[in-house]
C-alpha cells in the first residue's frame, strides 16, 4: 500500500477517534477525553499533511471527511445509541458512492 494512502487512513482513524472522544469529554469538562481529542485531532491532522504530499487537497479532504462521517455515524450508533434515520442512512450510503467514485474513476487521484 503506497504511503499516501496510509497516511490518509491513520489520519481518518485518528479523527475518529479524536471526534468520539469529544463526545465522551462531556464538552471538554472531562480531562482525559479532552486530551485524547487533542491528540488523536493532532496526529489525524499531521497524517492527513503527509498525505497532501501527493494527492490534491480537494480529493484528500472529501474522502477523510466522509469516511470520517460514516465513521463516526456508525460508531455513534453503535457505542452512544444514536439513531440513524433512512434519510441519515441513504445520505451515508451516497457518501461510501462518492469516496468510491472518486477512486476507481477519478484521474486527480494517484492510485
Amino acid at each position: 500500500m503506497p504511503y499516501h494512502y496510509l497516511a490518509l487512513i491513520i489520519a481518518i482513524v485518528a479523527e475518529t477517534i479524536g471526534t468520539m472522544a469529544l463526545q465522551a469529554s462531556q464538552q471538554f469538562t472531562k480531562p482525559l477525553p479532552a486530551a485524547i481529542t487533542v491528540v488523536f485531532y493532532g496526529a489525524s491532522f499531521y497524517f492527513m499533511a503527509q498525505a497532501l504530499r501527493v494527492m490534491p487537497v480537494g480529493i484528500v479532504y472529501a474522502i477523510w471527511s466522509g469516511l470520517g462521517i460514516v465513521l463516526i455515524a456508525s460508531f455513534g450508533f453503535f457505542i452512544f445509541g444514536q439513531r440513524l434515520d433512512v434519510p441519515a442512512m441513504i445520505g451515508l450510503g451516497l457518501i461510501i458512492a462518492g469516496i468510491v467514485v472518486i477512486q476507481l474513476y477519478s484521474t486527480a487521484s494517484p492510485h
